[in-house]
């Protein structure tokens, strides 16, 4: 989690954390004027503090206007630790008990939510360096592991082991950091690597059919020869009478 430390320096290292995760930003001025992913975090982090504060509802209204020009919508009792990147800041959703470590990177229509109307702890912990790709859902009071990756579109319901790559309706593990590629310390963005265990599947499924096709086949080939062979000896014996 974030460490006490001032405001402006923790809006610095966001605005560093984009430039180095976007490809598209070109520069400092651009990200800080056009980026609502990053106004959003911005926002959170002055609605968190007047949370902590007390200040319950200038913090809640404060983060309603937020998510009136950002489209991006984080309770502000959530904590969000350093260097937190929303890409492109369109339908995020993240609850009142979240917690984010460092170095996260979510992408649009990702949600944190929660699934018990208990008031205690509802919404997942997600530990640091962790990507969660375009429309997932992560829900309930698990956890997901550090350096863990949620490919898009997943919906994960149960804690996820660090360094893993969980995918699918539910969200199953297919990969382990073993499987990775190195990035030097970077956080790895390769989306289209991530594995697809529904698309294997049914290429194994094919790969099974030619297979018994081709022995169908050969079978059906060898019974017909079977079956001819009487036939023509018998042609010839008639010849030879």
């Amino acid at each position: 989690m974030a460490r006490e430390r001032g405001l402006w320096g923790l809006v610095g290292e966001d605005i560093a954390c984009v430039k180095a995760r976007d490809p598209a930003a070109r520069h400092t001025m651009e990200i800080a004027l056009t980026y609502p992913g990053l106004h959003a975090v911005i926002h959170h982090r002055i609605a968190h503090r007047l949370w902590r504060r007390g200040l319950r509802f200038p913090a809640r209204l404060l983060s309603w206007f937020a998510r009136l020009v950002t489209n991006v919508d984080i309770h502000p009792g959530a904590r969000i630790g350093r260097r937190f990147f929303i890409d492109h800041g369109a339908g995020v959703v993240i609850g009142e008990t979240a917690e984010i470590g460092d170095d996260v990177t979510l992408y649009h229509g990702v949600t944190l939510g929660g699934t018990s109307w208990s008031p205690g702890k509802r919404h997942p912990t997600v530990g640091s360096g962790v990507l969660i790709g375009a429309g997932a859902k992560v829900l309930g009071p698990i956890s997901v592991g550090t350096g863990a990756r949620i490919g898009a579109n997943s919906v994960v319901v149960e804690d996820v082991p660090p360094g893993m790559t969980v995918v699918g309706i539910p969200g199953r593990v297919v990969r382990d950091p073993r499987a990775r590629r190195g990035t030097a310390g970077r956080i790895d963005l390769d989306h289209h690597l991530i594995p697809d265990p529904v698309g294997d599947a049914l290429t194994l499924m094919l790969d099974r059919i030619a297979f018994l096709e081709a022995r169908l086949a050969h079978t059906q080939g060898r019974l017909a020869a079977l079956l001819y062979e009487p036939e023509a000896k018998g042609r010839d014996h008639g010849r030879v009478g």
